[in-house]
């Protein structure tokens, strides 16, 4: 029982557990980052024992040579950050463009053409749509433009720096999306709010854009808080 532990709460065990309970972010990748700081530890800890410290010593010298648990999940923790904000706009590139095009060809397929529209639009809905869709459309270059950002700036910068600029670059993208639904939603709403459920494919996929684009909302401000956790 006292083998057991003192093996669970060895220096490098509970530096790890530390920077474990510090961390904040999708299991997977954080548990990705504490591999790697462990790999790192043991390697240290290691070449203490060859050089003739005992085990508990050797440990206790890699830990203190890795840093302290706050300054080592400050980089840890932009890191996470980023691979969520990279996460969010890979949604927005991807998942933007698909709820497009799928309520398209189900509006094509289940209803037919605009023709059918029995209630005349007022003047100013046309100029709503064409802005919306040209926001809509603009979303996707935005996220690919802040991959390619997020992509040039990490082999330059350090990772608070870039992670940093990959939220700012997917919280515009973001509101821009939320914005321009929401704003064509509503406008529609006013005109004739039948027309937001044209068919039940037309009316399941709005939703479903909709919950996208609310999703897209948490999962920029989860970036946003983890970086707060940093900084705080």
């Amino acid at each position: 029982m006292t083998t057991t532990s003192r093996a669970t709460t060895s220096p490098i065990d509970g530096y790890l557990a530390e920077l474990d309970r510090v961390l904040v972010g999708r299991r997977g990748a954080k548990a990705d980052l504490l591999a790697e700081a462990r790999d790192g530890l043991r390697d240290a800890a290691e070449a203490y024992r060859e050089g003739g410290w005992s085990e508990t010593e050797a440990q206790r010298r890699a830990v203190a040579d890795f840093g302290h648990v706050r300054e080592v999940a400050d980089d840890y923790q932009a890191e996470l950050s980023m691979h969520n904000g990279v996460r969010t706009l890979w949604l927005l590139v991807l998942g933007v463009p698909a709820m497009q095009a799928s309520w398209e060809l189900a509006r094509i397929f289940t209803y037919g053409s605009w023709s059918r529209l029995t209630t005349p639009n007022p003047g100013w809905y046309p100029y709503v749509t064409q802005l919306t869709h040209a926001a809509l459309y603009a979303v996707p270059v935005l996220g690919l433009l802040a991959l390619l950002s997020t992509r040039l700036l990490s082999r330059r910068f350090g990772g608070v720096r870039t992670a940093g600029v990959c939220r700012v670059l997917a919280a515009i993208a973001v509101g821009l999306n939320l914005f321009s639904i929401l704003l064509l939603i509503g406008a529609t709403g006013v005109v004739d709010a039948a027309r937001l459920f044209l068919s039940g494919p037309c009316g399941l996929l709005m939703v479903s854009w909709v919950v996208l684009s609310f999703r897209l909302v948490v999962l920029a401000r989860r970036s946003w808080g983890r970086c707060a956790t940093i900084v705080a």
